[in-house]
């Protein structure tokens, strides 16, 4: 469900649910969130890859577990979807992501948490929460103006429609494109490099990033549960760049 692999002080975690393209599951949210408290909490790693198996980064929120949602008797997750995006909001440190193949809805909003981006020439984003009559979730209504500006922001948000990889990287959403067989070696080159770093410099210039963001644009709300994945009780404000 999620690997996690060590290499030269940098954490792989590799999402891998075939049989959903990769979608969360509470399981795997739970795991992920957990793999992100390891991961902030070991001084042994200084960097975090995401990333999935197989053809799709991840499908979004497995759909037929939100339907078991509503049924008597389920069982939700220590942490859940609202639990991960939390931890991914004060993840400390360097957060790569490398964008193999599909992603749909916390498949695409998870690139607004990353602090870079690498994507195969041959992956795609969308955002389908107006073709579901829902708000935009995972805090992208705040992070994606912020990465793209607010007309690329609003037709990635707005439109539903399919962002090819080179759109991406036109818009920001990407910062690097790189052939399928090629994708995980640079990502990996990349985050070699940020690894060699001081952990504590790392940390603290990232934290110094976001704090210049959250100065520059302040949100007067930003919704950061899926109206359809997470039960209304849940839903709540966030702040997607809270130290």
């Amino acid at each position: 469900m999620l690997h996690i692999h060590d290499t030269d002080r940098v954490r792989v975690l590799t999402l891998d649910r075939p049989e959903t393209r990769n979608a969360f599951s509470e399981a795997l949210y739970d795991a992920t969130a957990e793999a992100l408290i390891d991961a902030a909490a070991d001084r042994s790693v200084a960097v975090v890859v995401l990333t999935g198996a197989g053809g799709a980064f991840s499908s979004g929120t497995d759909l037929l577990e939100m339907a078991a949602r509503m049924q008597p008797g389920f069982e939700a997750g220590r942490y859940g979807f609202p639990g991960m995006i939390d931890q991914l909001t004060v993840f400390p440190k360097p957060l790569l992501l490398a964008v193999n193949g599909l992603g749909v809805g916390i498949g695409a909003t998870l690139v607004g948490f990353a602090d870079l981006v690498f994507m195969s020439t041959e992956a795609r984003l969308k955002c389908p929460f107006t073709s579901l009559a829902v708000a935009p979730e995972a805090g992208s209504s705040f992070t994606f103006p912020r990465l793209l500006g607010r007309q690329n922001a609003t037709w990635a948000l707005l439109s539903s429609e399919w962002l090819s990889a080179e759109q991406c990287l036109e818009m920001g959403l990407a910062w690097k494109l790189c052939p399928p067989d090629e994708l995980m070696d640079v990502t990996m080159a990349h985050a070699r490099v940020l690894a060699a770093k001081p952990i504590d410099s790392l940390m603290e210039s990232k934290a110094a990033i976001r704090l210049r963001s959250r100065r520059r644009r302040r949100p007067h709300q930003v919704r950061v549960s899926e109206a359809d994945a997470v039960p209304p009780a849940t839903n709540r404000r966030e702040r997607p760049d809270h130290q």
